[in-house]
């Protein structure tokens, strides 16, 4: 997935996402952090003209047709980024016993930050605030995985078609398959070199045919800190859940991780992701996402 995006959402898959903001965007950015410094809100002007370059961008190619179409099926890029920021719990439990994460969350989808809050001691907390990884914990067994790398992969998993709005996003239309005796369209997901800690991750993205929903996300995982050498991890299917509608907005309440089989379907099951507790929030100090005074800032890439 990727991290530390500020140009994909802010785009984040992002896991995760970074890239190289043109001079407008930055301005862009900037004037909306002072306004946000006040109330955490974003102007609906401005809102509306990120929709409208989005539209503008992603019209340009079939693929990005179908990405735009299935935004608005999932409640509309605008009500995405209109609504605040994006509140909820993320429990990953892997099948086979390994590490699970389990965290409250709260998401600037506008800007990329996030922090997150252990669900066991409110008092442990983690976060990205856009350029820094952070802990607050009183002991290292509070997390016991990467941090810096989970910051934002939950938005990742669980954010599409949203995160795609932004520039560095390569897209390309492959071949329709049968998934659940339904057609669904599918779009390749890769990055632009330099983007992000782990350009070469790949999303292959599945949209019903009929209704533009997300039905399912092939991905895999390249981030350098876990291949040294190189590489990535096996491809992943992973299905998408029931949708709920979260003021407007179309979203999962589980994810279903599998293996990838040779024949491009779900293999052997690997995680169940619940997701819950999921609301947008407007009422937050405007501090919030900054990076706490006894915080242990987390090194890496």
């Amino acid at each position: 997935m990727k991290v530390m995006i500020t140009g994909m959402l802010a785009m984040v898959t992002l896991l995760s996402s970074c890239k190289e903001q043109s001079k407008e965007e930055k301005q862009e950015v900037q004037e909306t952090n002072q306004v946000m410094a006040q109330d955490y809100t974003i102007p609906g002007s401005w809102v509306d003209n990120r929709v409208s370059k989005a539209k503008a961008r992603l019209e340009t190619s079939d693929a990005g047709k179908i990405v735009w179409a299935a935004m608005e099926a999932h409640g509309g890029l605008k009500n995405w980024y209109g609504n605040g920021a994006l509140s909820f719990r993320f429990n990953y439990q892997p099948i086979d016993g390994k590490t699970a994460r389990d965290s409250y969350q709260v998401v600037d989808v506008w800007r990329n930050k996030a922090v997150h809050t252990s669900v066991t001691d409110s008092t442990a907390k983690y976060g990205w605030d856009g350029k820094t990884a952070w802990v607050v914990a009183k002991d290292s067994t509070a997390f016991v995985y990467d941090t810096k790398f989970w910051a934002l992969t939950p938005l990742y998993l669980m954010g599409h078609p949203f995160v795609l709005d932004g520039e560095g996003v390569n897209l390309e239309l492959l071949p329709e398959v049968t998934y659940k005796n339904k057609i669904n369209d599918v779009v390749k997901v890769t990055f632009e070199a330099g983007t992000g800690d782990a350009p070469d991750d790949y999303y292959i993205l599945q949209f019903d045919k009929e209704t533009h929903l997300l039905t399912a996300n092939r991905y895999i995982v390249s981030y350098p800190e876990y291949f040294k050498d190189g590489g990535h991890n096996p491809e992943k299917f992973m299905e998408v859940g029931e949708l709920i509608d979260v003021s407007g907005v179309l979203l999962p309440k589980e994810l279903k991780t599998h293996w990838t089989t040779k024949e491009g379907k779900p293999g052997e099951y690997v995680t169940q992701i619940d997701i819950s507790d999921i609301h947008f929030v407007k009422d937050i100090e405007d501090d919030f996402f900054a990076v706490p005074e006894n915080a242990i800032i987390k090194k890496g890439l």
